[in-house]
Parts: structure tokens; C-alpha cells; sequence
């Protein structure tokens, strides 16, 4: 059936004029309210208000335009439905072909006010109801959401000219009816958000398509990154296209980097454990001192550095070969190197924040849910239990450690020195395991004899395996407490003349 009237109610009016132009040619009617109204007879094409289309006023401060039985039964009406049909005429309703609707921009106001009343007057509810009225009736009715989709709303018309195909509106009605659930998503967010509601009965998730990747974790898998932002915080500058683990292990490397000093550290990240890491104030000296912890596993890696990269480190960084490398952002100097490999992918993530946001994990139908493990450890978590106390170095060395120990899969053992790790032991059943990974890796590559301290992601249910630290030169050790043997690790402490050092937080990774 050819379109004979259309209602447009758009908060986005950009490139209206080309579609107003085919509508006019296919001498299609147009209602619209408000805003659009006014511009669409800015634009100089004839529009009915809909006001006057109703012979009902705008009320409430323009909270009530659409909300119509004229407009909702022209939208929602059975073409072929005989009963539908006698309605509208004792009515004297007309069928309404064509919607183009966007809402009112409740995402955005959101980053330009905190004032609730504001941000509630930007919730809409006439234009998701017109949506969906339209989508719901997509067999006679074209629903159209974005300026995007104009375009190609064009070519229908004027290959159909002045309708539709029905492959065409059961695709709209798709979009349409994923929008108007990602719109209330946002809003239920923004709800749960200002009522510290973190676990509602139910939970409503969107995001926005970023990219569809070549493959997941394998060939075999399909994958895609979504982001409830509009856009990401990290931008690529250079490179081939990045992957699922590419992602994956970025993000690992950016969750320690912005965990660390301003403008200090540098982390590098292999399949999203970190193999190496340094707050060393020097920044060459901070990537060498990271990468001299395991220079075999940083090989293919990534490298975040929490500063800007320069020429110096640039030529350092040219030596091996890495798949990413992560930066608030890059001196042009250093991107005339670093750009020599077109398969290196570069990422400024100047913009890039950790948040206590939610974290999601799913399986199958089931989805896990907790906050960020995002605490800092300080003194005032810290209780020393051995005779021996620390040093200011050492202490400061036991934080860093513990610090980095909550990024690495359990169970977890880091050794540092130096505020630079010596070793690291991740994902093992056993803790002692982690304990001998971790003091292999040390002896074969930096095999440092003075000021190492060990860190454990939770306590050691046995004395081995501090006994295991200890026999291989760590002189102090941070763990959580809460181990039934604690008073065993303590008095092997204090007979091996060892810092021990208890913490109140946990930090399994698993």
C-alpha cells in the first residue's frame, strides 16, 4: 500500500530536507508537533500540526501532543480488518503510514546536568509510545528511529513508489522495538542509580554495537564489544584491527595502569595476566624494569604505560615484538617509530577511567554480577603481626605488591622489589605452586638477593608456603588473615625473623 501520511516528531532534525523532498514528490502528508513542526515549515514544506490533526491542544507543558485515540488507532489499526476498519470511520480517523520518531535525548542530559527534575522532564513518553505502536503494526506501518535510516528509507519509496517492502518494515520494527528497550534501560539505570539500588528484582542491560570482531577467542567463535556508552574511551591510532583477546587483555592492562600513580608505572599484560610491572618514577626505567620480570611472557604482549609515550621510549619499545601498546597518548616523535609496524596496534587511552562500576560475567542464561575489585590498600588496612616490623621500603614495597596481586589470577603470588615485581605465580589450584612459579621466574630473570617481599591474594592455609618465600630470599610477606593456622604463619615469622604483615581485604581474581 502507497504511504499517505507520515507523523514525524524527531529531537534530532539533521537531514530532514532530502526525505521531506521525496515525501513531497510522493504527495505524502505529514503531521508533526512542536519543534519538528516548526522546523519542517522552516524548511518550507506544507505540515499539519497535530493539534489541529486531533482538534486536541497540547496540554500539560507539552507533556500531552501524541498521546491520541486519532493518532495511536491511525498507527495501530489492521489494514485488512474489516472490525478495524468501521472504527476508524465512526470515528472519522485516518490511517497513519509512515512514523519517524527519535526521543528526547535522556542520555545526554544526563552528562550535562545532575538536576533530577530536569533529567525526569527528558524522559519521553509519547515518542517511544508512537514507536512502538508502529512497530508492533510493522505489517502495514514503516517505523523509522534514526536519521541514519533515511537514506535508505528513500531508496524503498522510490523503488516501491511511495511504499514499502515487508522486509524492509519487519526490519524497522527489529530496530525499533531494540531501541525503545535500550531508551527505558538507561532510564531504569539512571533510577537504580540515584535510589543505590545495585541489585533490582530484575536487571535491564543495553549497549551499543562498537565493533562486530573477525572472531571471538578462537577462529571458530563469533564476537562482537558493545559499550553502554555511545562511544569508547579508548581510541585506536594505529594498526590492524583489533581482536576479541586484544580487548580482552587491554582492558586487563588498563585496570592495573589507572590503579597506579599518576603519570607513573608501566604494565605489561600476556593473555590477561600481568607478567610485569613498574611504578619507577623514570619512565625508560619503569618499562625496563617491567619488562626485565618476565621477558619471555612479555614477548606478543601488551605494554600500558600510565603517561605519555616519548622518542626515547619509543625506540625502546620498537625492539621487541608486541601486539598493543597503550599510552595517554604519544609524542609525534614516538608515532613516526612505533608506526614503522603496521600491524602494531596503538591506543591513546587518555579518556580511559576505572570506575566501582558493575562487573558482568555470564554463563549460558545466568549472569554473575559484582563491583569492581577496585580498593587501594593502605597502612590503615595493614596490621603487623611479627616481631620484626618493616621499613618504610619494605612497607612500601609490601603495598605495591599487594596492589598488583589483586590483578593477577588466583591464586596469586607476587614478588617485588624496588616497587618493581621480581616474579609472579598466577592461576594455579595450589598456592604453592603459584609460590614456586613465581620464585622461578625471579631467579631465572632478575634474581634480585635483597629487599624482596611476597604478596598472597588470600592466606596461606599452611606454612609451606611462606616457608617456600622465605627459603628463597623474600624477607617480608602481606596476606589477608583468616586462616585457622594463622598463629603457625606468624611464629614461623617471627623463628625466620621474616615481616609479616596481615590484611583485613581479599583479593581473589578468578
Amino acid at each position: 500500500m502507497k504511504i499517505k501520511t507520515a507523523l514525524i516528531s524527531v529531537s534530532d532534525k539533521k537531514n530532514l530536507k532530502p526525505l521531506l523532498n521525496v515525501l513531497k514528490k510522493n504527495k505524502v502528508k505529514i503531521i508533526s508537533s512542536g519543534g519538528t513542526y516548526k522546523e519542517i515549515k522552516k524548511l518550507k514544506f506544507n505540515c499539519i500540526e497535530v493539534s489541529k490533526f486531533t482538534n486536541s491542544p497540547e496540554i500539560l507543558e507539552g507533556r500531552v501532543k501524541t498521546l491520541h485515540p486519532k493518532i495511536h488507532a491511525g498507527i495501530l489499526n489492521k489494514r485488512k480488518s474489516k472490525l478495524h476498519l468501521k472504527d476508524l470511520r465512526v470515528n472519522n480517523f485516518e490511517n497513519i503510514d509512515l512514523v519517524i520518531v527519535n526521543f528526547y535525548p535522556f542520555e545526554n542530559t544526563l552528562k550535562i546536568t545532575n538536576n533530577h527534575n530536569k533529567i525526569v522532564e527528558n524522559i519521553d513518553v509519547g515518542g517511544p509510545a508512537l514507536v512502538r505502536s508502529a512497530a508492533k503494526n510493522y505489517k502495514d506501518v514503516t517505523v523509522i528511529t534514526s536519521s541514519e535510516q533515511y537514506s535508505e528509507l528513500i531508496d524503498e519509496l522510490n523503488k516501491y513508489k511511495g511504499s514499502t517492502s515487508l522486509v524492509f518494515r519487519e526490519k524497522l520494527s527489529r530496530i525499533a522495538f531494540t531501541e525503545t528497550a535500550c531508551y527505558d534501560s538507561i532510564i531504569s539505570g539512571y533510577f537504580n542509580k540515584v535510589t543505590n539500588t545495585s541489585f533490582p528484582k530484575k536487571k535491564v542491560l543495553h549497549g551499543n554495537l562498537i565493533e562486530k570482531l573477525r572472531y571471538g577467542e578462537n577462529p571458530h567463535q563469533e564476537s562482537g564489544i558493545y559499550s553502554t556508552k555511545s562511544e569508547m574511551d579508548i581510541q585506536q591510532i594505529h594498526g590492524k584491527q583489533l581482536s576479541y583477546n586484544n580487548y580482552n587483555d587491554i582492558f586487563a592492562a588498563l585496570t592495573i595502569s589507572k590503579s597506579l600513580p599518576t603519570n607513573i608505572g608501566t604494565v605489561i599484560v600476556k593473555h590477561a595476566n600481568p607478567c610485569g610491572v613498574s611504578i619507577k618514577q623514570n619512565h625508560l626505567e619503569s618499562y625496563k624494569s617491567a619488562f626485565a620480570c618476565d621477558p619471555v611472557s612479555a614477548f606478543g604482549g601488551i605494554v600500558s604505560c600510565n603517561f605519555k609515550i616519548t622518542k626515547l621510549l619509543a625506540l625502546e619499545l620498537s625492539k621487541l615484538f608486541l601486539e598493543v601498546i597503550v599510552a595517554n597518548n604519544f609524542e609525534t616523535s614516538a608515532l613516526k617509530i612505533l608506526k614503522k609496524k603496521k600491524n602494531l596496534r596503538l591506543i591513546d587511552a587518555s579518556n580511559y577511567k576505572v570506575d566501582n562500576n558493575l562487573k558482568y560475567v555470564s554463563v549460558s542464561d545466568k549472569i554473575l554480577i559484582q563491583s569492581e575489585d577496585i580498593k587501594k590498600s593502605t597502612t590503615k588496612d595493614l596490621k603487623i603481626v611479627s616481631k620484626r616490623k618493616p621499613t618504610s621500603k619494605e612497607m612500601k614495597n609490601l603495598i605495591f605488591a599487594f596492589n598488583v596481586c589483586k590483578y593477577v589470577k588466583s591464586n596469586a603470588i607476587v614478588l617485588a622489589a624496588n616497587e618493581t615485581t621480581a616474579g609472579i605465580g598466577s592461576g594455579q589450584p595450589s598456592r604453592l605452586d603459584s609460590c614456586k612459579i613465581a620464585i622461578d621466574k625471579m631467579k631465572k630473570f632478575t634474581n634480585i638477593n635483597e629487599d624482596l617481599v611476597a604478596a598472597s591474594d588470600a592466606f596461606f592455609p599452611f606454612v609451606d608456603g611462606i616457608e617456600k618465600l622465605v627459603q628463597s630470599g623474600v624477607q617480608a610477606v602481606i596476606q589477608p588473615s583468616g586462616s585457622i593456622r594463622d598463629k603457625e604463619i606468624i611464629k614461623f615469622a617471627n623463628e625466620t625473623d621474616t615481616v609479616l604483615v596481615f590484611s583485613k581485604t581479599r583479593h581473589f581474581k578468578h
